[in-house]
């Protein structure tokens, strides 16, 4: 049986051999326990209300509603009713439209071939992969797609990923760390954003597409660097950005990029979404665009979303790179992975892409036709490189933010009306970085013609008179 001068011996030999962080510690710790008791107790002691009175707040009580008050002519109340498959030719709320709003580049999405392989693989395997590609969401057709991915890309190994979003945003945090920085453009996409966010890294913007603002930013951080060695020596340096920038249509400078990622000592990420099945000779993107060495960028990563016509992305490099993914890229690790007759949508997107390098130039010379004749339109000034799928209209007239927005907007609907589909990109203002100016986002498809093109621009400029001049 213990005794009490037992424990009193045993309290004053843990005080003896405590040092004084050790002993103020604990006493706050017991501090803070004996608080949270008589809190509790004091917290039983409140008046208890008569049942009249409970009865009369009840009586008196309004709840808030669960969606607050919504203006009439809030975009979300007069949404566009989309009909059948999406392709060059799209019906919206039963009006047969011209496409240029989906980024279908090759049109592929809705092919006929690419359906037909995409059934088969659904009788084969069922809808979706139940799992995890890490526990039991593996089938034949993931493994065959990175193989295929990677020979194409001309890489060691390529990891896919369930959807485009996460491709990116899963793998910057995968690798860069709290005390790691990051140089990115400032208009990067918001997938790369939330990327960055998930890093927690310390982010430096850089003017867009502007070298010698990256380079002033490079070399005040190495001036830092040599100032304080020790930390340096633990801090990596990254630099991240588009090959096509989806907020403006510009081509990235990927060689002057590479110089100084090689004289800065930097780790370089590409997300070639756009770029992917659109530049170089065989699709392959900006780096085969450019006959950049594939070891100078350390990571690619891309959308299956865009040019090859399915869902998902992947991420292409190195083994020693790509597959540190494996185990720590969250949405590989955690989502559902890709299902199947999707995977296999892509499996056949890359036979397209191998067996017929013609659909690339014909995409890019659709891109330059487009660029060629966006300068007629009166009203608007444009932005994006010629070779670019993407394309930006802004009013030439100088509006507040708001008031632009409103009128793009009534030119878009105005456009759907009249058999153009069009659309003006949505920015979440409070959580992006660098919010682009309010534009009309082109999109071009291989399958245009040069009627197509020049009848989207006479419609085009048809709404944008009609609805300046009423607001006029």
């Amino acid at each position: 049986m213990v005794t009490t001068p037992y424990i009193i011996n045993e309290i004053y030999d843990i005080i003896q051999k405590s040092t004084a962080f050790e002993l103020t510690l604990e006493a706050l710790l017991a501090l803070g326990v004996i608080w949270i008791v008589l809190h509790k107790r004091n917290g039983k002691r409140e008046r208890q209300l008569s049942p009249e009175q409970k009865a009369k707040l009840l009586e008196d009580w309004i709840p808030e509603p669960l969606v607050g008050d919504v203006p009439s002519n809030h975009s979300a109340l007069h949404t566009h009713v989309v009909y059948g498959k999406v392709g060059k030719v799209i019906n919206i709320d039963g009006k047969q439209c011209l496409n240029l709003a989906s980024h279908n580049y090759l049109g592929l999405l809705g092919d006929e071939q690419l359906e037909e392989e995409a059934i088969k693989s659904l009788r084969k395997y069922g809808v979706g992969s139940c799992g995890p590609r890490g526990f039991y969401g593996t089938v034949d057709v993931h493994l065959e797609l990175e193989e295929r991915l990677a020979k194409f890309m001309q890489v060691e190994e390529a990891v896919v990923y369930s959807y485009a979003f996460s491709t990116i945003a899963s793998a910057i945090p995968a690798y860069a760390k709290r005390a790691d920085i990051v140089f990115v453009d400032e208009y990067i996409n918001f997938a790369i954003q939330k990327g960055l966010d998930a890093s927690r890294s310390k982010i430096v913007y850089f003017k867009h597409n502007d070298l010698a603002d990256l380079e002033r930013l490079l070399e005040e951080q190495a001036v830092e660097d040599r100032r304080n060695p020790k930390k340096a020596a633990k801090r990596r340096r990254f630099l991240v950005a588009e090959a096509i920038y989806m907020n403006t249509g510009e081509i990235c400078p990927l060689p002057q990029m590479v110089e100084l990622r090689k004289r800065y000592k930097l780790r370089m990420f590409l997300d070639e979404s756009i770029s992917f099945g659109v530049l170089g000779e065989s699709g392959r993107g900006l780096v085969e665009h450019f006959n950049v060495d594939k070891i100078e960028v350390d990571l690619r990563s891309a959308g299956l979303e865009w040019a090859a016509g399915t869902i998902g992305g992947f991420c292409a490099g190195s083994s020693f790179i790509v597959e540190h993914q494996r185990l720590s890229g969250l949405g590989y690790c955690f989502s559902a992975s890709l299902p199947p007759l999707l995977t296999q949508a892509a499996i056949n997107a890359l036979d397209r892409f191998e067996s017929n390098p013609k659909i690339f130039v014909e995409l890019r010379d659709c891109c330059k036709k487009v660029s060629e004749k966006l300068p007629s339109l009166v009203d608007f000034s444009c932005r994006g490189d010629p070779l670019s799928p993407v394309k930006h209209l802004y009013l030439k007239k100088q509006y507040d933010t708001v008031t632009e927005k409103t009128l793009l907007d009534k030119i878009s609907r105005e456009c759907i009306d009249t058999g153009l589909a069009v659309i003006t990109p949505e920015y979440l203002e409070h959580m992006e970085k660098h919010c682009p100016r309010p534009s009309i986002r082109l999109t071009v498809s291989r399958l245009l013609t040069d009627a197509d093109i020049d009848g989207a621009l006479r419609i085009l400029q048809q709404a944008a008179t009609k609805v300046l001049v009423a607001a006029s």
